[in-house]
């Protein structure tokens, strides 16, 4: 079989890279350092030894590498044995210099002996039920399923085998605490087991910069407070490109919204510009319902153009900006867009082309519908009436009496409902914080704290999420 192999026809057999092994690792940057490979013989599962495996293994023996192009020692994932210390490497290459683990039994049994606890335990085994000896090594008994595993003397071992089976691609691949904790209970103990599996998790860079964060954010609810009346504060946004586009011709939704009495007024545009944001501003809000005193928007160029900012200092307007890579500012409008999204498409055809056209069935609806929070209509709050559906039963007669307290009675009206409505914001920001602030810590950070930036221009599904670390300097 063997002569059979080495003479089919195989393109430079001697040269061929995957039967080259590669003592550095390319999967992770946390691998095992070896301080000496001097004897190191490279091994491969194979069914037959051909010419060329042969003659590598020779070369191997014969002109043995111990470093790397950049000086550093070669590192060798899972072969090779983890360093313990100099010497010990040393005597135990020296010993069996084909060994493919970073330690057997055998090693194991030496540190033991040089370990005070693992003596003390020996010497009173009679009185220590969770633990026996088999071979000269300490075990320790363990509850179903898991069987009897050899106790871990402190030292680099244990540093080790926390690196094996969390840090390497065939024992660990980055797996969190429960897979590591449950792979290294089914082969090793040690009484800080768990601390120190946690705090290795904790401490990995890769982990941190990559993994997906499952845990709540620090930091407590900050809620805004409530405006003290209706059209003092008004949150403004543009809503993402929809596709299809509308027979008209329409792209994007502009919305702005009420932040006392929810009141949405909503629009289909072409596109997203300054000129398009003013527009809308001066002919379906300031004309149809007046001035506002503050609006709300991000940072988009749509919101921080001149053409944009001189309308505002024309009328007199706070323009306020929301926190850069923070939605949650203005999520109000962003509410809103998440639901009207599902009503739109539900009254859409089946071609999703007519979606302009069904915006203000579903706008004004919206605002003749009682709000969760408010516990209000907000087109009530907004008129001082309720509104008269199309289907709704009106009266056969219509009164022509003259009210001489008719204003007054409206304003007191209004200003029950906008009274209502803040006390029920307040009372439902409340509880949303309680929520929300549960099982959360503050964020406590300090000079010379080392921090991860979350990345924002993330290319795809496998690039780092989190930059640094970054040493905090003020």
């Amino acid at each position: 079989m063997a002569d059979y192999l080495s003479r089919s026809p195989v393109e430079a057999a001697e040269e061929d890279i995957d039967e080259r092994i590669q003592y550095e690792s390319k999967f992770t940057q946390t691998d095992l350092p070896l301080p000496s490979l001097n004897k190191l013989i490279p091994l491969k599962i194979t069914t037959a030894i051909t010419r060329a495996q042969a003659k590598l293994q020779q070369q191997a023996t014969a002109t043995p590498s111990n470093t790397t192009t950049d000086g550093k020692m070669n590192e060798l994932i899972p072969q090779g044995k983890a360093t313990i210390d100099k010497e010990s490497m040393s005597d135990l290459l020296e010993e069996n210099p084909n060994k493919i683990i970073p330690f057997d039994m055998n090693d194991l049994r030496q540190w033991q002996e040089k370990d005070k606890i693992v003596q003390d335990i020996k010497k009173n085994i009679r009185s220590k039920k969770n633990y026996f000896i088999e071979n000269g090594i300490l075990f320790r008994k363990q509850q179903l399923p898991l069987a009897s595993v050899p106790f871990v003397p402190a030292g680099r071992i244990r540093a080790d085998i926390l690196k094996i089976y969390h840090d390497t691609p065939g024992n660990g691949a980055h797996f969190g605490r429960d897979k590591t904790t449950r792979k290294i209970q089914e082969r090793y103990y040690w009484p800080t087991m768990i601390t120190d599996i946690r705090n290795h998790l904790t401490s990995c860079l890769p982990c941190a910069q990559n993994n997906h964060r499952r845990q709540k954010l620090p930091g407590a609810l900050k809620p805004i407070k409530p405006p003290e009346g209706i059209w003092k504060l008004l949150s403004m946004d543009f809503h993402r490109p929809i596709a299809p586009t509308s027979k008209q011709g329409n792209r994007y939704i502009i919305s702005l919204t009420d932040i006392l009495s929810k009141f949405v007024v909503a629009k289909a545009v072409r596109d997203c510009s300054a000129t398009t944001a003013v527009k809308f501003l001066i002919n379906d809000v300031i004309l149809k319902y007046g001035t506002p005193t503050c609006i709300l928007t991000d940072n988009g160029t749509h919101f921080t153009a001149q053409i944009m900012n001189n309308l505002f200092q024309h009328l007199g307007v706070t323009h306020l900006y929301s926190t850069v890579y923070h939605p949650q500012t203005n999520g109000q409008i962003e509410r809103f867009n998440a639901t009207m999204d599902g009503k739109i498409a539900a009254l859409c055809n089946e071609r999703r082309t007519n979606w302009d056209e069904v915006l203000q069935y579903v706008t004004f609806n919206y605002n003749t519908s009682i709000h969760a929070t408010t516990k209000q209509t907000p087109f009530e709050m907004m008129h001082g009436r309720q509104a008269t559906l199309p289907f709704d039963q009106q009266k056969e007669t219509i009164s022509l009496t003259p009210d001489p307290e008719h204003g007054e009675k409206i304003r007191i009206y209004l200003e029950k409902l906008v009274n209502e409505a803040r006390n029920n914001i307040i009372k439902n920001q409340q509880q949303f914080k309680t929520r929300y602030d549960l099982n959360r810590q503050n964020l406590s950070l300090k000079l010379n704290d080392l921090v991860l930036i979350k990345t924002r221009n993330i290319r795809n599904k496998f690039d780092i999420r989190y930059e640094g670390p970054f040493k905090i300097i003020k």
